[in-house]
């Protein structure tokens, strides 16, 4: 609609405690002032090895992360986003009480399994993943089922840095979840800041050619079915998810559509930080930059 103001938005995920990273998206804040930034998780630096090896490590989110963004709230003012971040199966989950303690100080709003409102605009935040074979297992869930893909460790084995009782951790699943998230509301003005991409879309490849585990072929696309299912069926404006780092490089695609919902994945695989900027009123506008 001509006059309408713009929401202009930036999308990162996977940053994966990159000092590079972060500092290209804080600049990147600082020039374009945009209304909204969201972080698509796995934003810490690899919480499941430091967690197994017994290694102790600076509290990342509080001296480093919530020390940059407050540097950079006295500096732009007003101008200052709102910031909306979950955490991905990389982050451990004891991380959760420091998430929320940023957030307390109006730093930014730790999303997961929650909804918040920018102007017309809903945004709702997921972090679980489909099962992976990696062993931390704070943000993985059953997907639509208790199926288990060849090569994947189940929700049951592995371990977690925050306990789940063994029911919760054997029946929900996914497709549950973001049943629960989304009600029975209209969604075509709403924003899913999820970790898992959509299954058997361009966001979902891994590098998986030719592998086989007991004799069995794994499946190249390795996204989350409740995820895919649910876009199809509620239609939400714009998706919004990482996991996949090589899946841009193999596909050729960091987007794309099911129906009229925008599907971005910002998961990249080299040093550099794959940032996305698009706005809420024209999605299909979105870029993607590699700094």
């Amino acid at each position: 609609m001509p006059g309408q103001r713009q929401t202009n938005c930036l999308f990162v995920s996977d940053l994966h405690g990159s000092g590079h990273r972060y500092g290209m998206l804080f600049a990147a804040i600082s020039e374009r002032r945009p209304d909204v930034v969201f972080l698509g998780g796995d934003l810490l630096p690899s919480g499941m090895l430091q967690f197994a090896s017994g290694t102790v490590h600076d509290d990342f989110i509080n001296e480093f992360l919530a020390g940059e963004l407050d540097r950079l709230r006295k500096a732009i003012g007003l101008a200052y986003p709102r910031i909306f971040a979950i955490l991905g199966n990389d982050d451990a989950r004891f991380e959760e009480p420091a998430m929320l303690d940023v957030a307390a100080r109006g730093l930014w709003h730790y999303a997961h399994n929650r909804r918040f409102q920018v102007r017309h605009y809903e945004i709702h935040g997921y972090s679980f993943v489909p099962p992976t074979p990696f062993l931390l297992k704070d943000w993985e869930r059953y997907d639509v089922s208790r199926y288990v893909d060849p090569g994947a460790v189940p929700p049951e084995e592995g371990f977690r840095t925050v306990p789940m009782s063994e029911s919760e951790i054997t029946f929900t699943t996914i497709q549950d979840d973001l049943a629960r998230l989304a009600g029975d509301r209209d969604l075509s003005h709403s924003v899913f800041l999820f970790h898992a991409p959509p299954y058997k879309s361009t966001l979902d490849r891994a590098a998986l050619d030719g592998k086989m585990v007991d004799h069995v072929p794994l499946d190249v696309h390795v996204g989350s079915i409740a995820v895919a299912r649910f876009i199809q069926e509620r239609q939400p404006l714009v998706t919004l998810h990482g996991h996949i780092h090589e899946s841009a490089r193999i596909t050729g695609a960091w987007r794309d559509l099911i129906g009229r919902t925008h599907m971005f994945n910002a998961a990249h695989d080299g040093p550099e930080l794959a940032l996305i900027s698009f706005t809420l009123e024209d999605p299909g506008s979105a870029t993607r930059e590699l700094l």
